[in-house]
C-alpha cells in the first residue's frame, strides 16, 4: 500500500502578522496589571504570589481566567481586558 500524508497549519494563516514590541512603561503608576490564569496546574498560585508583590508596591491589579486551558481566551475576556488593564501577566506555572 501507498501512503502519502499532507500536513496542514491549523490556523489557516497563510501570512502571520508581525507586530513591533511595544516599549515597557517607565513606571507602574496609575497602571492596572491584568493577571490571566489560563487554567494550568499552579497557575492561581504563582499569580497569587505575583499579586502579592504588585499589592505590596502599590500597583493595581485585576484577575482574570481562561475558561479551559486548552482553547484560546474567548474575544469577551480579551477585549474586558484590554478595557480595564494597561498590562498583562499570563501564568504559565509548566
Amino acid at each position: 500500500m501507498n501512503y502519502s500524508s499532507k500536513l496542514r497549519d491549523p490556523t489557516a494563516e497563510t501570512s502571520p502578522t508581525r507586530r513591533a514590541r511595544l516599549a515597557p512603561p517607565a513606571s507602574l503608576d496609575g497602571k492596572v496589571v491584568a493577571l490571566m490564569d489560563i487554567g494550568k496546574s499552579r497557575g492561581a498560585e504563582f499569580l497569587d504570589r505575583l499579586e502579592g508583590h504588585f499589592k505590596s508596591a502599590g500597583v493595581a491589579t485585576k484577575r482574570y481566567r481562561k475558561p479551559t486551558n486548552t482553547k484560546v481566551a474567548p474575544a469577551a475576556v480579551m477585549q474586558t481586558i484590554a478595557a480595564e488593564a494597561q498590562l498583562a501577566v499570563i501564568a504559565l506555572s509548566d
